[in-house]
């Protein structure tokens, strides 16, 4: 009898015949594209490789503050609409502000949201970032109801206030650190407590934590779900965490549903929704997701770009310092929602950080039909992506793009007429979607930038701050993020937090 074939001579054998019909599988596809677009006025452009496209370019790490080398050589070359070939699908790619608006405000009707399904696989079928229809539309209702604005004025202010103290009272005087780590740290354990009443430092956050670094690390990385890899591992902490999660809701069920109680995001699906045991679990994960990674990166970049701005850093200072001599001389300690909405140029700030950093870069969409924008045909069943990075930095729609410039924000301007800064604010605004747009708008917002407020309110008033590597900026890969951490140096305010009540404690 032969001897039996050994693993890798089988995998040799049989490998030729799967090359065959995988090309064959391409060549079919691409035969049913190019009938399917006959007589179609595409944008130009180029689809690149075979299977691969253009993908392996398009996601290249570039300067966060730019929209990469792809993106600035296909619209010098092709335009601000072209069709590409990306994440192995045919693809129209827009940097065009008119057509991203018109993209995102048809949602449902003429695209709906489509991203690669090894996003999906990582973060749930059930994940409101994979959703489209009806069941995202229940899954935002329910984050907006709990984020509600009454919510946010009590509860979730005096929230973001303590777990920023609790981050700002451990930096070490002249020690270098990475603030991106810190901000990570912040604004998990701030998501940790809103969405499953989990107290920062205690051991069952801590290893939450590291299951949520891994997990983070795999939906960045190549989907190759091999042993391993980045994405693998993440599929075992996605596991893990969603394990840890069950056994949360399982500790409430057992309670009952009269003693369960809605100060955090778990307990208030358990007992205000009719969700199934999957569907929490991925949206539980989905928000974690969300509310940690985006915002953590937005406070992250607040942080790099204020020291090359000092005139921006003093203007700060003074609109909370006058906050903190109102509130002593009402004889109030802690930031209430009149507080909030003081801090205006801490507004601007917020808006240009987002505008400059573009911690989401594009996002992901289909077409449901065929459409005809600006003389070009869309086809149905194609991929498209609105690059918001691409609108925050054009020149045509805010002067001096690369530069951090919070004024621009402002109401007026010195160097405009009253009518022509109104229209400005006009257009800016309208050219603006840092959380993008429509009905898939993002439902935390609102608390991203209250996050980013009360974080640089005390930041301002309690430290000066250094960049200690120069070199070190934002990339993106596509999602942003700091390769050496942003390792900052940081000294207390000689005039910090205490010493101003102390201050104003004499002059009042």
């Amino acid at each position: 009898m032969p001897a039996s074939m050994s693993d890798s001579e089988l995998i040799l054998c049989v490998l030729p015949s799967i090359l065959t019909l995988f090309l064959f599988l391409i060549l079919i596809r691409r035969k049913k594209q190019q009938h399917q677009i006959r007589g179609l006025n595409l944008p130009p452009g180029n689809m690149g490789w075979p299977f691969l496209g253009e993908t392996i370019g398009y996601l290249k790490p570039y300067c966060a503050t730019s929209t990469g080398e792809f993106m600035e050589q296909h619209i010098s070359r092709y335009g601000r609409i072209y069709k590409s070939s990306l994440f192995g699908e045919p693809t129209i790619v827009s940097a065009d502000a008119g057509l991203n608006r018109f993209i995102l405000q048809n949602e449902g009707r003429l695209f709906e949201c489509s991203y690669p399904r090894s996003i999906g696989g990582i973060l749930g079928k059930w994940s409101m970032l994979v959703l489209v229809g009806d069941m995202h539309r229940d899954m935002r209702t329910i984050s907006l109801n709990f984020l509600s604005h009454a919510r946010l004025r009590t509860h979730l202010l005096r929230e973001v206030e303590k777990h920023t103290l609790l981050v700002l009272g451990s930096w070490k005087e002249n020690s270098v650190f990475s603030a991106q780590d810190e901000a990570k740290k912040f604004t998990f354990n701030l998501m940790a407590k809103h969405i499953m009443s989990l107290d920062p430092g205690e051991p069952e956050t801590e290893q939450l934590k590291k299951l949520y670094v891994t997990f983070m690390k795999g939906v960045v990385s190549a989907p190759l779900n091999l042993p391993g890899t980045a994405y693998r591992k993440a599929l075992q902490s996605r596991s893990t965490i969603l394990k840890f999660i069950e056994r949360k809701m399982e500790e409430r069920v057992k309670k009952g549903s009269e003693n369960i109680g809605e100060d955090d995001l778990l307990g208030w699906v358990l007992k205000n929704s009719n969700l199934s045991k999957e569907q929490i679990l991925d949206l539980i994960l989905s928000l974690l997701f969300a509310g940690h990674e985006t915002s953590s990166v937005s406070i992250a970049l607040a942080i790099y770009f204020l020291p090359g701005c000092p005139n921006a850093i003093e203007q700060l200072r003074e609109e909370h310092i006058e906050i903190v001599k109102a509130k002593k001389k009402a004889g109030e300690t802690e930031l209430n929602w009149d507080d909030y909405k003081k801090m205006e140029f801490t507004q601007c700030v917020i808006s240009e950080t987002l505008r400059l950093g573009n911690v989401v870069r594009f996002l992901h969409r289909k077409a449901l039909k065929d459409v005809r924008y600006k003389g070009y045909d869309i086809p149905c069943g194609w991929k498209v992506l609105p690059v918001i990075a691409a609108m925050h930095l054009d020149p045509l729609l805010f002067d001096y793009p690369q530069h951090f410039n919070p004024w621009r924000w402002q109401q007026s301007n010195s160097t405009r007429s009253s009518s022509s800064s109104t229209s400005y604010s006009s257009m800016t605004s309208s050219n603006f979607m840092p959380f993008g747009g429509g009905p898939r708008l993002c439902a935390g917002s609102e608390l991203a930038k209250l996050e980013m407020a009360v974080f640089i309110h005390h930041l301002v008033l309690n430290y000066q701050w250094e960049l200690a590597d120069l070199d070190d900026q934002a990339f993106a890969f596509p999602f942003v993020d700091f390769q050496k951490g942003l390792q900052i140096r940081a000294q207390r305010q000689t005039t910090s937090y205490n010493q101003v009540i102390k201050h104003l404690a004499c002059i009042i």
